[in-house]
């Protein structure tokens, strides 16, 4: 037996919640965890744009700090 007929045979006994660790790890092994997907993308664009511009809002805090902004507007 092939270790690709291994691993599907494995892959078949694996069940859905274990599923998304082996789905990472394929991921990035075959270098797919690094393509942006289509709102990432747009994500990074207007950001870029933003810089640009000058518009938008910096912030500098810490991440509680930002969530604790967010829970005030």
């Amino acid at each position: 037996m092939s270790n690709r007929e291994k691993a599907v045979q494995l892959l078949n006994v694996i069940d859905d919640e274990k599923m998304v660790y082996v789905v990472g790890i394929l991921e990035n092994l075959t270098g797919f965890a690094d393509i942006p997907n289509k709102e990432t993308e747009e994500a990074i664009k207007e950001g870029d744009e933003m810089i640009q511009n000058g518009t938008g809002q910096r912030f500098t805090g810490s991440t509680e700090d930002f969530f604790h902004m967010l829970l005030e507007e």
